[in-house]
């Protein structure tokens, strides 16, 4: 085996050039995408608690199939995207446009019932307040016609002053808040047009943020070289600690004078002053070019890189390029609005974008390992369904990897310019699972997005979710970037998924691309045995993930710091039999794995004491007695903390079904590795 894996992909190109020769793959290669099961894997045990609760879930995920076959959750983000719709409505109702009064109705009471005792909001589940957002609820209710002498608001503006009050706002807010002339653009960092100028092989290039930042800061660039702004006929100014007028920005020169933190707050003076006096002829060109990249990427993806913010920004630029309300481009923006929005009898509340890739490629893992037989017909289905996902067209990916065909699938319904590596290698395993007729094209796109994802691997061994080499880690200082997330590294939880993938087709520990990531995540691994877990929350879901990889390919789990990895996950078990951290772990590590126990999160840590082969231990059977017990009647599980994060300390989420399918899984693999 072992002389045939480091050949096959170094063999790849004349195979593929065999396949388009012929229309068939060769057997060869075939036999490395066919699913085989564990060795000790059992046949289904006699009827138990354990069986029944699978048999429930099983059932209950099988219930919200959709038609078509795929699945999909709710995901949920604080009220930071339902004010925005608030002011979106305001936004082009300053050109014209009229705000939907009950809408805005439904949005206000969602708000309000996010309102937490001390009077601001927050950013995730129980946690504490935080003061863009609370800026944010706040001036989007005034909007909504609520007087600020309401008790209501009065507490949210105490609160909010004792934060530090309007000028402590992230850098977005601020440049949010100059747009609706509520602070002045001199306190708002400078996002220069003219970088769409740079050659993508610059340092400061938009092609080195990773792939949301382009789509968040081309937008507004184009805003702010318009110096587009609208008047909403009152102002927020008892929000700012100190008179607006003697106000003045929290950043500030540290010390010692040379850190780029220093450089990038020089540069943004620098661009602000040539924002109120540029060069006319190259703003122009520059703001062309944007506008072109903006409009180029609406095609094939549901909005501006199928996210909240570049949807709403493109809205924003689209009316500074002069676009009239009616515009087709404006109501094609507005349409995948009205799809992020969840309206039930009395409230609105919006997500940030979608996810049916992600949960129909998990849901169909889950369902397999349950026992659901490969050629089941709604297995059939959601395979026809994932194949159709497959990106055939070059993106922004290509910049930094020119030589690959493309291949890979992305998170939402509709995103081909940004396929991301770990929606694919969950696509991966869950179509490797999939008993589909030959001629649909299964076996050619597991070849496709083999290679795709081999060559994404970043420079350090790693991969990084949506760009290769997205690590230029001085960009984090520049002020417009104060989120801490204007980079796509490479990361723990993203390397462990695709060594799972590459385990499940022949790649072992002696393949190169392996042992470079192994390597990766030897050295990324904490001192304390867990990993950071960039896209869930948080440690441990890093470490299932690094885990899971690890045992894919082979690696020995009898290693030191496999064990270390184990015994971290054995020592934050809570006493009931669970696991749980919250995202205060993001703001301060010494959270790491504290938190109250959620379903999702005991799966996690179930699968990663599975992986390094503690099938035996009694933490794993008191995590699985634990998720039997907390099952609902209808076979699903409740969960009242949030489990993911879109950039830490900055915006997080809770992903609706991690609840259901994610414990199905832990509870499946444990009954297939048992031995009786």
């Amino acid at each position: 085996m072992d002389d045939l894996i480091p050949g096959f992909l170094d063999r790849i190109t004349m195979r593929w050039q065999a396949i388009n020769a012929t229309g068939t793959i060769p057997q060869a290669v075939l036999d490395r995408f066919a699913y085989s099961a564990p060795k000790d894997f059992l046949p289904e045990i006699p009827a138990s608690d354990l069986e029944v609760a699978i048999r429930r879930a099983r059932d209950f995920l099988l219930g919200i199939q959709k038609p078509d076959g795929h699945w999909v959750g709710e995901l949920e983000a604080d009220t930071t995207l339902t004010s925005d719709y608030i002011l979106l409505m305001h936004f082009l109702a300053a050109s014209g446009g009229e705000v939907d009064a009950e809408q805005q109705r439904k949005a206000a009471n969602y708000i309000l019932s996010k309102q937490l005792p001390e009077g601001g909001w927050n950013l995730y589940a129980n946690g504490p307040n935080e003061v863009s957002t609370s800026v944010k609820a706040y001036f989007a209710l005034r909007l909504a016609g609520c007087s600020k002498d309401e008790p209501f608001m009065q507490k949210a503006r105490e609160c909010i002053l004792g934060l530090g009050g309007i000028m402590e706002c992230n850098a977005f807010m601020k440049i949010y808040l100059s747009i609706f002339r509520q602070l002045d653009p001199k306190w708002a960092p400078a996002t220069p047009v003219e970088i769409m100028l740079l050659p993508t092989v610059f340092p400061f290039s938009i092609y080195e943020m990773s792939y949301w930042s382009r789509c968040i800061v081309v937008p507004l660039a184009i805003v702010q070289a318009r110096n587009y702004n609208v008047d909403v006929g009152f102002n927020i100014n008892e929000l700012y600690v100190k008179p607006r007028e003697t106000s003045k920005d929290s950043i500030d020169w540290e010390r010692p004078a040379l850190t780029w933190y220093n450089f990038f707050i020089n540069i943004d003076h620098l661009f602000k002053r040539y924002q109120r006096r540029p060069v006319r002829f190259i703003r122009e060109i520059a703001v062309k070019k944007a506008a072109r990249w903006i409009l180029s990427r609406q095609e094939k993806s549901a909005g501006l890189g199928a996210i909240w913010p570049g949807i709403i920004n493109t809205i924003f630029a689209l009316k500074a390029l002069g676009y009239p309300n009616d515009h087709p481009e404006i109501k094609r923006q507005l349409r995948e609005v009205q799809l992020l929005k969840i309206e039930e009898q009395d409230s609105l509340r919006m997500q940030p974008c979608m996810s049916p890739v992600w949960d129909t490629g998990w849901a169909t893992i889950a369902l397999h390992d349950s026992g659901l037989p490969m050629n089941d017909p709604r297995f059939v289905k959601a395979g026809r369904w994932l194949l159709g996902k497959e990106v055939r067209n070059y993106g922004d990916w290509r910049i930094k990897n020119p030589n690959v065909e493309p291949s890979g699938w992305y998170f939402e319904y509709a995103c081909e310019w940004f396929p991301d590596t770990d929606d694919s290698a969950v696509v991966l395993m869950a179509l490797q699972r999939i008993a589909l007729v030959a001629g649909v094209g299964k076996e050619a796109a597991l070849l496709r997005g083999t290679k795709w994802l081999l060559g994404m691997q970043c420079g350090d061994g790693g991969w990084g979710a949506f760009d290769k080499d997205n690590n230029r880690r001085f960009l984090n200082h520049i002020p417009f970037a104060d989120f801490g997330a204007i980079l796509d590294p490479s990361t723990s939880d993203v390397t462990g998924r695709c060594l799972d993938w590459f385990g499940r087709v022949g790649f072992d520990v002696n393949h190169r691309a392996v042992a470079r990531a192994v390597a990766f995540l030897k050295k990324e691994q904490e001192k304390d045995g867990s990993w950071f877990g960039r896209w869930g929350n948080n440690y441990i879901y890093g470490t299932w993930s690094a885990l899971s990889g690890l045992a894919s390919v082979g690696e020995d789990m009898e290693k030191d710091y496999v064990k270390r990895a184990a015994a971290w996950l054995k020592s934050v078990q809570l006493p009931g039999g669970g696991w749980g951290e919250r995202c205060t772990s993001y703001h301060d590590p010494s959270f790491k794995g504290k938190g109250p126990a959620t379903p999702s999160q005991t799966a996690w840590a179930i699968m990663g004491l599975l992986a390094a082969g503690e099938a035996e231990c009694p933490e794993v059977e008191r995590g699985i007695n634990y998720l039997i017990n907390i099952q609902k009647n209808d076979g699903s599980w409740d969960e009242g903390e949030w489990n993911a994060t879109g950039f830490p300390r900055f915006f997080y989420l809770e992903y609706h079904l991690y609840r259901n399918y994610f414990p199905l899984m832990a509870m499946s693999r444990y009954r297939n590795l048992r031995r009786k």
